[in-house]
Order: C-alpha cells, then structure tokens, then sequence
C-alpha cells in the first residue's frame, strides 16, 4: 500500500488502454509525460481474465532523468539528513543511493548488509563522499537500477521523495 502512488488511465499508441503510475495527484499532461514512472497495461496479453505482473510494468525513461536529476540536486541542497547523516558516518568512500520504508527503516528492497553492496538493480546511483561531506558533482546513476521490482516501486527517503515530487510539478507546469 503505498499511498503516494496515483494510477491515472491513459492510453497508448502502441499498448493501448494503460495505467500511467505516478507520485502526482493531477493527471499526466500527455501519456508519455515525464511525471510517469512507469505504465502498467489495463488488458494483458493473452488470457483475458489474467493479472497484470512485474514483467508487464514499462519503464519510463523520461521520468528516470528527472528523478537522477532530482536526487542529485536535493544532495546538493542539503535537502535530506538521511544523506547528511550517512557521510558523516561513512566520513570517506562512495555510498550508495538506496531507498527506504515510512518507518524510516531500511527499504525492503534487498539492502545489503553493513559494508556490503547491494544488487545492481537495488542501487538508484553512488556518490563520494570526502571529509563527511556528500560531493554531489560525482553523482553516478546506476544504469541498472530498475523502478519497479517485486519489492516495490521506488521510494525514497523523505526529503529526496519530497524534492523529486517539487521538480515533477515544475515539469509539467
């Protein structure tokens, strides 16, 4: 249950009748918008009575360049103490980007255990951290993080979350 999900019916050249999943209450501007996370079928193929999977959700990459562009710019805003906290603990190294729950608890989304890495596909980007300091100008996107999973959609920690959502509505303002 995540209720900073919206699923907005939209419809596709190519898929038809679709689901546009999104972090925005208001609808997409256009089915394609960068506001998408990803788009789920209404219909699968084949049997008619089947459930949508993980393996139907299609990826939209519009949207992945605005959420790099969001993570990198809230670490250069100082706009997340999980961040903060994290280079101060790490104090020297890179650190990987993860996400987490509501309870503020590491994500569900096979986080690897202390000072070890996680999947590829669990990693959203690393980033250096000198002197406690998070050097947002050496962000890296991991090319193969995936939004969606069988854990889950992505989701970032508060402040991180909160930034992207700021620069989702600027988009398609």
């Amino acid at each position: 249950s995540r209720p900073d999900l919206f699923y907005h019916p939209v419809s596709l050249p190519i898929a038809g009748s679709a689901y546009a999943v999104s972090f925005l209450t208001q609808s997409p501007p256009t089915p394609d918008s960068c506001s998408v996370m990803v788009w789920l079928p209404a219909e699968t193929a084949g049997a008619a009575d089947a459930e949508a999977g993980l393996n139907d959700f299609v990826e939209n990459s519009k949207f992945r360049i605005i959420m790099h562009e969001a993570i990198q710019t809230g670490l250069q805003e100082n706009v997340d103490d999980i961040w903060i906290n994290a280079a101060l603990q790490l104090q020297q190294g890179w650190t990987h980007i993860h996400g987490i729950t509501k309870n503020n608890v590491a994500d569900s989304r096979n986080l690897p255990a202390l000072g070890r890495i996680g999947d590829p596909d669990d990693i959203i980007a690393s980033v250096l951290v000198q002197d406690s300091e998070v050097l947002p100008d050496t962000y890296q996107s991991m090319p193969s993080y995936r939004l969606y999973t069988s854990d889950g959609p992505t989701l970032l920690t508060e402040g991180l979350a909160a930034k992207l959502k700021l620069m989702l509505e600027g988009a398609i303002a």
